[in-house]
């Protein structure tokens, strides 16, 4: 048996991992003295790591597999295995954005004004490619944190950070200049890893299950009866990933059906269906999606 050391992002990531896998179907159970969690599967060991470590840490073979950013990845230059793209942010369901923000009373307006500027970011390398491609001079500081406050404070004429929403930012009272990459979170796997058959197997199944149990997310499914003379004008009712499951009852006047739709449909569609004739109507939650 072949073990898959596996490394899960530490920090704002964290929860929302440990989340995924277990709508995957692995518990993984932490402590705050450990930085080896537990998970109930023997063919997998667990690891937290800094979220922009572990592309390297991938990449050296420490790691089998593990989750990051595609900015950190970038950042780091890193040689893996790209597996899958995981996005999952079930706050905002908006991808991460690296953005360029300058003091909204500072008269920059564009990249180019900042030629001669000091900009501070944790993402250093990714930033400093950035403007040597656009032939800009610009002097890039590494940030230990609080970047935002660096402009206001007079360190820095302007700052690269992440952000969602942008809220943050404008809380500082920046503007957003450009926008230098937008990034999700990536399955990532060591290419020794993916070469071995019997590691590059457990590896496409873990892989499957998350982008299941993510296929999943805002979804539920429907089951309902239905009427025979009513039938055709309920199924034109129905939204669903295909077209709806349809079984004749012991009652041959009575048909039930099954579908798989978006949650916030549901509120809207279920009173229609039982003006319409459907009876029985039950919605459930869904865990898994498997689709090819």
């Amino acid at each position: 048996m072949s073990l898959i050391r596996l490394a899960i992002p530490k920090g704002s990531l964290q929860t929302s991992t440990i989340d995924l896998f277990k709508d995957a179907g692995w518990a993984i159970s932490t402590s705050s003295r450990s930085y080896f969690p537990t998970i109930d599967d023997p063919e997998i060991e667990c690891a937290l790591v800094r979220a922009q470590e572990i592309s390297r840490y991938v990449e050296s073979g420490l790691f089998d597999l593990a989750l990051t950013g595609k900015d950190w990845i970038l950042e780091n230059n890193s040689d893996v295995v790209e597996v899958a793209d995981l996005i999952y942010s079930k706050v905002t369901h908006r991808p991460a954005k690296w953005v360029l923000a300058v003091d909204n009373k500072s008269g920059i307006q564009k990249v180019e004004d900042l030629e001669g500027k000091k900009i501070s970011t944790e993402l250093v390398n990714f930033t400093k490619q950035f403007f040597k491609q656009r032939n800009i001079n610009v002097e890039v500081e590494f940030s230990w944190g609080a970047t935002e406050a660096k402009v206001v404070e007079g360190l820095a004429d302007a700052i690269v950070e992440v952000t969602e929403t942008g809220s943050t930012i404008k809380a500082h009272n920046l503007k957003i200049v450009d926008v230098l990459l937008v990034t999700n979170t990536k399955l990532i796997a060591n290419k020794e890893a993916w070469r071995d058959p019997e590691k590059r197997a457990k590896i496409n199944q873990i892989s499957l299950m998350l982008k299941s149990a993510l296929q999943a997310t805002g979804m539920v499914g429907l089951k309902m009866n239905a009427p025979k003379d009513k039938l055709d004008a309920i199924i034109k009712m129905l939204p669903s990933l295909t077209s709806p499951t349809v079984s004749p009852l012991h009652d041959s006047h009575w048909y039930s059906l099954e579908i798989i739709i978006n949650e916030s449909h549901s509120r809207d569609l279920m009173p229609e269906l039982l003006k319409a004739g459907a009876r029985g109507i039950i919605e459930y939650p869904l865990k898994k999606v498997l689709d090819s």
